[in-house]
């Protein structure tokens, strides 16, 4: 399917079919898919999504259905979408976008099985009781961005070792912005670097932070792992190269469009990995039972032209840990 398409198709089923118009269709348990950002950046994770349950013996169209709703950044809409997903009976809901997503899902229904993707401990976020047993209608995938912070900041200072004062970018609508502080101030002090947190949950508001990390002085960037900040990524990525501000990011996704490195899990591979879930859980199995899994697969990618244009040497033993590399 064309990219053109596939936005297309996307943006009609998430805008305006009413779930109730499946009564006059055969039958087919449907997946909800509730999502905080726009269906234009989510070709990859879908198709992630029909493979993993290809790989179960589920087709697309005849042993299954996708529902798709997205709340384009607005992280208010959530529950009203989440809501129609559970007016309409969908047979699972799988919760994408952060834990702001997942409550969002949970607060809707108490019945309905939900599988998530996220970044967040889910137990920090009060969506499971524990990884182990999570109970109730909740279970899924984390990888525990917060947790990688720190391996970030390590990998920045690795190839910007002149850097002392740090800026930090978040999202200050994602709950679990406070974690993610957290973990790099902790971080930066044990390296002996500075770190000031800016936040950005608009358009306007990113223009705003980097205008003020520059004033300040701030000489190196973590971008914090959220999704509305994934995709901004052009702009991001834009104003670090025009400030000529070294940054690292936690998708693949930043360094392709010029951003200077970045260290994060493969979130197609953990999607393709909670098709497993959404798979068990469409043949009759409960999310009760099913322990929460942590990705594994985690991507550290270098962009050498842009190391190149900010006057940065990468060395060859970084560079053999790397498991993408941009000329």
């Amino acid at each position: 399917m064309r990219r053109r398409d596939f936005i297309t198709l996307l943006g009609c089923t998430a805008a305006a079919w009413p779930l109730a118009a499946r009564a006059q269709q055969p039958a087919l348990p449907v997946v909800g898919w509730l999502h905080a950002v726009s269906a234009p950046s989510q070709e990859a994770n879908v198709a992630a999504l029909r493979k993993g349950l290809g790989e179960h013996g589920l087709v697309e169209g005849r042993d299954f259905a996708i529902e798709y709703r997205f709340a384009n950044n607005d992280y208010n809409r959530l529950p009203e979408l989440a809501a129609d997903l559970v007016h309409g009976q969908v047979a699972v809901i799988l919760a994408l976008g952060g834990a702001v997503t997942t409550r969002a899902a949970k607060a809707a229904t108490t019945k309905i099985p939900i599988v998530f993707v996220q970044g967040q401990d889910p137990v920090a976020m009060g969506l499971v009781a524990s990884l182990n047993r999570p109970g109730g209608n909740v279970t899924g995938i984390t990888f525990l961005s917060a947790e990688l912070g720190p391996k970030r900041l390590g990998l920045l200072k690795e190839v910007v070792p002149t850097a002392s004062r740090y800026a930090l970018l978040v999202n200050p609508n994602d709950p679990a912005t406070d974690l993610v502080i957290a973990a790099l101030r902790k971080a930066a002090a044990s390296i002996g670097r500075e770190i000031e947190v800016f936040g950005a949950g608009s358009n306007g508001e990113i223009d705003s932070a980097f205008a003020e990390l520059v004033r300040q002085g701030r000489d190196a960037l973590v971008v914090g792992a959220n999704s509305f900040l994934a995709t901004r990524r052009v702009q991001i990525t834009t104003l670090a190269a025009i400030h000529r501000l070294p940054a690292i990011y936690y998708t693949r996704d930043s360094v392709e469009v010029g951003g200077l490195m970045s260290y994060g899990a493969d979130v197609p591979d953990a999607i393709y990995q909670s098709a497993t879930y959404v798979g068990r859980i469409l043949k009759g199995e409960k999310p009760a039972d099913l322990p929460v899994q942590q990705s594994t697969k985690f991507d550290f990618v270098i962009n050498l032209s842009t190391a190149k244009a900010l006057g940065l040497e990468v060395s060859p033993a970084l560079l053999a840990h790397a498991d993408g590399v941009i000329e």
